[in-house]
């Protein structure tokens, strides 16, 4: 598989540590013993500036909004779309968020989560101007007021996310670990509950009480966690041929992580590693837990029938949760899946050295999922 990291230093309005709060943005710095390479700090300190920037509107929403946010409960079970990353979560979350009957996090809210109430008018276009159309890895389309994976804000709110990582790829075995939460202080995992419990409050708030469809594929390694918080979660759980998921999954941060790193990014053969790690780490622990989830709370669904018949998955989805809205929002449904069918699935020369290592670290995955090696 022939692929090349392409970067362009002054290429600043992708950088997720821009929407941070300022406090967290120093932490994460200090975590990181301030190694910020030299030829990123133009993306270094464009954060800084505009972390600044958005403070006094962070600071008005805290003053204006903040008893009314803790006050919020979140009276309606959320419903987590969980699976690895490049198994389809964003266009099943993009398709249920359709429902109005849902709040979800956008875009926006994930970009500036500590000022996207106050600070929407003067801010969202500024988010909007530095959001390409397309994703760069598949042509999904983006924009401010579409759905979008809370671990962003999470990020954005506490050193304890995923994506830190990828901000700082020296460093990224180290945010690797707060996927599954395995092996970290239980401060730490008291400090993201209560960042991820306020993030939840401020959407409910937001979005006037209506129950939240969330995606994040870290999500998938947390069961446990998220029971804990909310007893009577549903889940959705997508997933998709093991191979395919780490060819795309490559083909992601090759693309991606450049644009987000303020240190030197890793080589294409640690991404490799970090894949396989990751993956294995994620899945364990999802078999592990997954039957923790009351019964009637979960539904599983395969990528490859979803992608064949998403309408049909959708409804067996409704009618496994329980959820009322699938005939309101029907047509609705059918005219975006139609207006996606031009996006094609992309097509991996699969390396036979490659999938044999593939196959080696995940053969419980390839077992547990009805996969054919």
């Amino acid at each position: 598989m022939n692929l090349e990291i392409k970067e362009d230093i002054f290429d600043v309005v992708y950088e997720p540590l821009a929407g941070a709060n300022l406090t967290n943005l120093l932490r994460l710095s200090a975590q990181n013993k301030f190694r910020i390479s030299f030829r990123y700090m133009p993306r270094f300190l464009y954060a800084v500036m505009l972390s600044s920037i958005i403070s006094p509107f962070r600071i008005a929403e805290k003053i204006k909004f903040d008893k009314h946010i803790r006050k919020t409960e979140v009276s309606h079970p959320p419903i987590f779309i969980i699976g690895h990353w490049r198994s389809g979560t964003t266009y099943l979350h993009n398709l249920i968020s359709l429902d109005k009957n849902f709040g979800y996090c956008t875009t926006f809210h994930s970009v500036i989560p500590g000022a996207f109430i106050a600070g929407e008018k003067v801010l969202k276009p500024i988010v909007a101007s530095s959001i390409p159309e397309t994703r760069p890895m598949d042509d999904v389309p983006m924009g401010p007021d579409l759905p979008q994976e809370e671990e962003y804000a999470l990020g954005a709110f506490t050193p304890y996310a995923y994506y830190n990582g990828w901000c700082f790829p020296k460093n990224m075995a180290f945010y690797n670990r707060y996927v599954s939460m395995d092996n970290v202080s239980r401060n730490s995992i008291k400090e993201w509950e209560k960042a991820y419990l306020y993030l939840l409050k401020k959407l409910t708030f937001f979005w006037k009480g209506k129950r939240l469809i969330l995606k994040n594929p870290s999500n998938t390694a947390r069961i446990k966690l998220l029971l804990n918080m909310f007893p009577d979660a549903k889940f959705i759980h997508i997933y998709r041929n093991p191979y395919n998921v780490f060819f795309s999954m490559l083909k992601f941060m090759v693309k991606v992580l450049p644009r987000y790193c303020v240190q030197n990014p890793i080589k294409k053969e640690e991404m490799e590693e970090m894949i396989l790690d990751v993956y294995s780490k994620l899945y364990k622990k999802y078999f592990e837990e997954k039957n923790l989830i009351p019964e009637g709370n979960i539904v599983e669904v395969r990528y490859e029938d979803f992608i064949q018949q998403p309408l049909n998955e959708l409804e067996r989805i409704y009618g496994g949760l329980g959820l009322e809205g699938f005939e309101e929002n029907k047509k609705v449904f059918g005219n975006y899946i139609a207006a996606q069918s031009r996006i094609k699935t992309s097509k991996y020369k699969q390396d036979k050295e490659i999938k044999g290592r593939i196959y080696k670290n995940w053969k419980f995955a390839f077992d547990k999922l009805g996969y054919e090696p």
